[in-house]
């Protein structure tokens, strides 16, 4: 007899219960976004500024780090970062920017390192940001330690990933902020898992982009061939943590435990949960033994973003038969995003000019897409009131 989640058990009989009466979660009633919340130059900035600049993000996962020494160096719209984990095991973020002229410490990418070393005039730092060095000292002037080491982000490592804010000085407490939401977010056990494929792929502005990751209303006519396959079209579970959200999909396989006893059945094998970190982070797709992560990044402009997607797999693929079905995944993780999802996104995104629509009208069986809206106003207008208090 298959061991049952309690959790798991709930969520499968809400998933079925709707399964069985045609019905989904929704929310009290529709909510209509102007036109001017995707487009607005003005509007664009402030959001990018409050959400993505001051809160924390998760930019990377634990298992990119996977010891002491390596690094994890990436551009997040538009500025260069460095994640390292220190021999005392703890993972900092940094600016990737020597502080005498500014040249990058480090190419994108991940590796091992003994310190930072700068290409441009060989100064050096260890592991911790602090300057130990540099070339001709005796000849260069008075520098120390506390005025040029490397300038230091708020970094914290929580649920198998690593959150930092891209603003100097701003700090956060993480386990404030992802409150409830770390519950779930720790039952995936990311750090477990195995990095099969990383890739960054261009998309739409970042809220059209965005949307698409938060309803399943569209599986049937987008992903007949992919994420249609496996998932229900229109049935969503939804439950909020703060600013964060767990939405669920039923599979298509949900209907068989209608002629199961609810002791023999197997939940997770009927339903898919997709966890979603406010701004940005979505972890979906955990198919037996395969986990879809996302990152979306805005672009410099109201029509563009890049998202970072990380295809997972509960063990390296050693077997032909693994690697077959790793590549599977990822392929089909790939095409939907890439192929279906943002060609839709682009089409959105040239027709959103055009004047046919003043707003979008986002629908009651789209809660999910509403709580994102809601919560993106929320912490643009604490922003904008704290900026008004100083």
């Amino acid at each position: 007899m298959p061991t049952q989640d309690p959790e798991a058990m709930s969520l499968v009989r809400r998933a079925l219960e709707h399964y069985c009466n045609k019905t989904t979660d929704q929310a009290p009633e529709t909510l209509s976004q102007p036109i001017s919340a995707y487009i607005d130059p003005a509007r664009f900035r402030h959001e990018v500024q409050a959400l993505f600049m001051r809160l924390p993000l998760a930019l990377a996962m634990s298992i990119e780090l996977p010891t002491p020494k390596s690094y994890r160096a990436m551009t997040v719209m538009g500025l260069p970062i460095v994640l390292i984990r220190g021999e005392d095991s703890r993972v900092r973020a940094f600016l990737n920017a020597c502080r005498h002229r500014g040249a990058l410490l480090c190419r994108d990418g991940r590796g091992t390192l003994e310190r930072f070393v700068c290409p441009y005039h060989a100064w050096q730092y260890d592991l911790r940001g602090r300057l130990t060095g540099l070339y001709g000292a005796s000849t260069f002037g008075e520098v120390s330690a506390e005025t040029h080491s490397m300038t230091e982000l708020a970094c914290e490592e929580r649920a198998g990933l690593v959150w930092a804010a891209l603003t100097p000085g701003v700090t956060f407490d993480i386990d404030e902020w992802l409150g409830d939401f770390v519950r779930p977010l720790e039952g995936l056990r990311l750090a477990n898992w195995h990095l099969y494929e990383q890739r960054d792929i261009p998309g739409p502005g970042w809220k059209i982009a965005w949307e698409g990751y938060l309803e399943s209303y569209h599986h049937n006519t987008v992903h007949p061939n992919t994420v249609g396959k496996f998932t229900i079209g229109n049935l969503t579970l939804h439950d909020t943590f703060g600013p964060h959200q767990r939405i669920v999909f039923g599979r298509r396989s949900l209907p068989e435990l209608l002629e199961q006893a609810p002791e023999q059945w197997e939940p997770d094998k009927h339903i898919r949960r997709i966890h979603l970190g406010f701004p940005n982070l979505a972890v979906s797709g955990v198919l037996g033994d395969h986990c879809l992560v996302s990152q979306v990044f805005p672009g410099p402009t109201p029509e563009t973003t890049v998202t970072r997607q990380s295809v997972l797999s509960a063990r390296e693929p050693c077997t032909e038969e693994e690697k077959a079905a790793t590549e599977a995944f990822s392929q089909i993780g790939l095409k939907a995003v890439r192929d279906e999802d943002y060609v839709i996104g682009a089409g959105v995104q040239s027709a959103i000019h055009s004047g046919a629509n003043q707003a979008f009208t986002i629908g009651r069986n789209e809660p999910a897409v509403q709580h994102f809206h809601r919560m993106v106003a929320r912490f643009a207008d604490k922003a904008r009131a704290a900026d008004t208090a100083r």
